[in-house]
């Protein structure tokens, strides 16, 4: 294992510690509970957060300029807030947290909304609502969870929103039916929601 991948593990355990401690006041609501399996993405979200909260902004900038994640923004940037991709970029050299934080919450939260959408879309086709309101719920929660904390700092109403949409859509989600039309009300919420976070954002 090379030292930069060395580093980067080590960030990524420490990320996700962190990250485990920052969302203990959620816990006691079992959608805090859960947490998804992580992609390259949500990784390198976890090591570039552990290094700014560790005041490490050049390990940061590098993780950013080098990651999925900044990839991921490039091939998004159309239904991104425009210059979301230069924002993050310019707050990792200014050594602003709150701004990479800022610009972070806003990435995922459109991605989320972005998922929201787009499982309501198949819903509405006639997809199959057992399977795809899990598979949606998963991803969508995949990201939001990552940026709960900040949403709730910024906005608690709509991080409680949030929390009851996405409770009300996996509650109709159980069982032999699943009930397709509230599964697509609480997904709707959802987007409104996350649209209502990234707007308020800019």
């Amino acid at each position: 294992m090379t030292r930069a991948a060395r580093v980067l593990l080590r960030l990524t355990v420490g990320a996700a510690t962190a990250l485990t401690l920052t969302a203990a006041p959620a816990a006691a609501h079992h959608t805090g509970v859960y947490t998804p399996k992580d992609n390259a993405i949500t990784t390198n979200f976890k090591a570039l957060k552990f290094s700014v909260q560790a005041g490490k902004f050049d390990v940061a900038r590098r993780l950013f300029d080098e990651g999925p994640l900044r990839a991921e923004m490039r091939a998004r940037a159309a239904s991104l807030p425009r210059g979301l991709e230069s924002r993050a970029a310019d707050a990792l050299a200014a050594g602003d947290a709150a701004g990479v934080e800022r610009a972070l919450m806003v990435f995922f939260a459109s991605l989320a909304r972005d998922l929201a959408v787009e499982g309501d879309r198949q819903l509405g086709a006639g997809g199959d609502a057992a399977a795809v309101g899990p598979r949606f719920l998963e991803a969508i929660w995949r990201y939001y969870n990552l940026v709960d904390f900040a949403v709730g700092q910024r906005d608690a109403r709509a991080s409680v929103a949030m929390r009851l949409a996405y409770d009300d859509a996996e509650g109709a989600t159980r069982g032999a039916a699943p009930n397709r039309g509230r599964v697509r009300e609480a997904l709707r919420r959802m987007a409104q929601i996350l649209g209502g976070v990234v707007d308020g954002s800019h």
